[in-house]
């Protein structure tokens, strides 16, 4: 027997059959397809703009502390010549207290960089992202501020501030690094610990304040996720005079934080992940109320020549093209919204004002109102200029599996009772 009759006969049963529509079940898989990668698409943006700034601004991809200054140079040329590294950073690193034209003082952490770092790492270029000015580090007592440190200084371009070292205020000696320096450039990076908590100086100028800081060695790697491979051929080629060199990955300084990304993704996958649950619940009970309504076609399927597993079959089908249609319309209508997130949020909160609106004017006439417009992310309560949005081919490819299985699973299961029906007994009553 020819197996195309398959095709045919599932292909009637999917589109003409009897009281058995796959619309709610195409439908429900394809806005749990749409909802999971629009969530997944944001919260990967905000996810990534937090890690990104943490290692590419803070972190560094691999971090050798405690480095003499006299061999830096040549720790820097050996640290390049190990496969996958991108750049090698100098810098120095300590706490300090700064004033402003505003009353009191602020804590802030205070980075000496080299006035080409820049120019050597690229990807921190690419998330600093200057408000005013520029990195212009060059004169000793140049000092670039996060945004909003500048806000609580009270400061602005070619303004001065007052940096006193910790260390110096600690130790109490009589002649604690306090310096004076210039505004030369203000910053965001989209990460408010940064903006708010650092300045950068010129690296030079760091003795001036602190002399017990250590100069670190900042590492980036083609791709962060080679970091284990990279620190261990840096740590067996290591030369002798640099063995006591303590090396560390950012997985090794940043674990909570990562872990706990991770684990919000996760549980997030989960949550909207029981769409699909409940949708392949409704695909499960409707297959086996069409295998029953249908066990007379079944039995006359069986007597002309159909195998048990080619009639079974016929409903798999059925549950596969539903899963496949409701996930392929969910996969598009969800790459579409999440490539134009800002658009689409400024739709609804456009929507949303619109029907508050109406409201206001109703309530008006009875002397009352509600004046507040709706944010989906309001910056009051979001440290974000703009919704940011991640599309990671991967996940998507998993959360467009999730759908079309949860389908195919519950047609596979619904499909089991068709091996209960005999062709004989249904028959002899027709």
């Amino acid at each position: 027997m020819k197996k195309n009759w398959i095709f045919f006969v599932a292909s009637r049963y999917i589109f003409k059959g009897r009281g058995n529509s796959p619309v709610l079940s195409v439908l429900g898989i394809a806005f749990g397809v749409l909802a999971l990668i629009v969530i997944i698409a944001v919260m990967n943006g905000f996810q990534l703009g937090f890690i990104e700034s943490i290692l590419e601004i803070s972190s560094y991809h691999l971090r050798l502390d405690a480095v003499p200054q006299e061999k830096a140079a040549e720790l820097s040329d050996y640290m390049m010549s190990v496969s996958g590294v991108r750049t090698a950073v100098p810098f120095k690193e300590f706490q300090a207290l700064a004033r402003g034209r505003r009353s009191g003082q602020h804590a802030v952490i205070v980075r000496g960089l080299g006035e080409d770092t820049l120019v050597i790492d690229k990807m921190m270029e690419s998330r600093l992202d200057f408000e005013s000015g520029s990195f212009n580090i060059s004169n000793p007592g140049s000092v670039l501020l996060g945004a909003e440190l500048a806000r609580k200084l009270g400061v602005g371009m070619s303004d001065t501030i007052t940096l006193f070292s910790i260390t110096g205020i600690l130790s109490a000696e009589d002649e604690a690094g306090v310096e004076t320096f210039t505004v030369r450039g203000i910053f965001r990076t989209g990460y408010y610990d940064y903006d708010s908590n650092w300045a950068f100086i010129n690296i030079n100028s760091v003795p001036l304040l602190d002399n017990e800081s250590n100069l670190i060695l900042g590492i980036k790697l083609e791709n962060r996720f080679h970091d284990r491979f990279a620190l261990d051929q840096a740590v067996k080629r290591m030369p002798d005079d640099f063995k006591d060199i303590k090396i560390s990955s950012w997985r090794d300084y940043n674990r909570s934080f990562f872990g706990a990304l991770r684990t919000e993704k996760l549980f997030m996958f989960i949550l909207v992940g029981l769409i699909f649950i409940v949708v392949g619940l409704n695909i499960f009970q409707a297959q086996r109320r069409a295998v029953l309504q249908r066990r007379e076609e079944i039995g006359l399927l069986r007597a002309v020549g159909g195998t048990q597993r080619s009639v079974r079959f016929v409903f798999i089908l059925d549950g596969a093209i539903t899963g496949f249609t409701g996930a392929a319309i969910g996969l598009v209508l969800g790459l579409s919204i999440a490539s134009n997130i800002p658009k689409f949020f400024s739709l609804v909160e456009n929507i949303v004002n619109a029907f508050i609106s109406v409201i206001n004017t109703i309530a008006g006439f009875f002397g009352l109102g509600w004046s507040e417009n709706f944010y989906v992310f309001s910056p009051a309560v979001f440290y974000i200029k703009e919704i940011p949005s991640r599309i990671i081919p991967h996940e998507i490819i998993i959360i467009f599996m999730f759908g079309f299985l949860s389908a195919l699973a519950a047609s596979w299961f619904a499909s089991r009772k068709i091996s209960k029906i005999q062709p004989a007994e249904v028959l002899r009553y027709e």
